[in-house]
């Protein structure tokens, strides 16, 4: 978790949660699998979320989600970002039923992680804070 000074504070969440999210892929966008009524091509939403990463349109939020840095974008960036975060949420509830930490720490546990691994140039926004560029 990361503080308010940017400090990240691991001491809250149980290392086997750590662990867990980890395992689940939390630095290469913590996709697990999805099943929704319609096809998603996660690969491709992962592709267009990097490049969306690197033009400043999306950014990881501290809450584990990636959000939209200037309110909106286009058709084909909101749906691979919902596709991510519907993904991310699926790993967050199942890290939160295997540990007995809350879906909304694993979230943030991993946030922590992803906020240290991104590179210069992205945003970040910290839980209580605003976009941020690295």
């Amino acid at each position: 978790m990361v503080g308010s000074r940017g400090k990240i504070f691991a001491g809250r969440i149980p290392a086997a949660a750590v662990g867990l999210l980890l395992l689940l892929g939390a630095g290469v966008g913590l996709m697990a699998p999805v099943q929704p009524a319609f096809a998603v091509d996660l690969a491709g939403a992962k592709a267009t979320v990097d490049a969306a990463k690197a033009s400043g349109t999306v950014g990881e939020q501290g809450d584990g989600f990636l959000g939209f840095v200037h309110g909106s974008a286009d058709s084909a960036t909101t749906a691979a970002v919902e596709a991510i975060n519907a993904g991310r949420k699926q790993a967050y509830d199942a890290a939160a039923a295997k540990t007995g930490v809350s879906a909304e720490a694993a979230g943030e546990a991993t946030a922590a992680q992803l906020f240290a691994k991104m590179p210069p140039g992205q945003y970040y926004k910290p839980v209580g804070g605003g976009w941020t560029q690295k």
